[in-house]
């Protein structure tokens, strides 16, 4: 073992910043996906796939945010008429609880 073994890529024994995969067979619908999401979000196609990686691999460096309820936030208004309604639903009956 000379001293620059470890530093053979693919060996497992040293990684770099800068270590190149090749992947094949790629599904169709994971293309699509990850081409998808690059186009939103202006990142390119290596970015995307290699954070979808991390994600998965649960190693992400910042926890992944979601939006898909944003339009919600700051929008609950107080209803009586519908507090009035499911009133009923919110009493619990002692004897199911047996």
């Amino acid at each position: 073992m000379g001293g620059n073994d470890g530093d053979r890529e693919g060996d497992g024994a040293a990684h770099n910043s800068a270590m190149r995969y090749t992947l094949r067979k790629i599904p169709r619908d994971v293309d699509a996906a990850l081409r998808q999401r690059a186009r939103q979000e202006g990142k390119s196609l290596n970015q995307v796939a290699l954070e979808a990686l991390s994600r998965g691999l649960g190693i992400a460096q910042a926890p992944t945010k979601f939006h898909d309820l944003d339009f919600v936030i700051g929008t609950w208004v107080e209803d009586p008429e519908f507090d009035k309604a499911i009133e009923a639903q919110r009493q619990i009956d002692p004897e199911m609880w047996k």
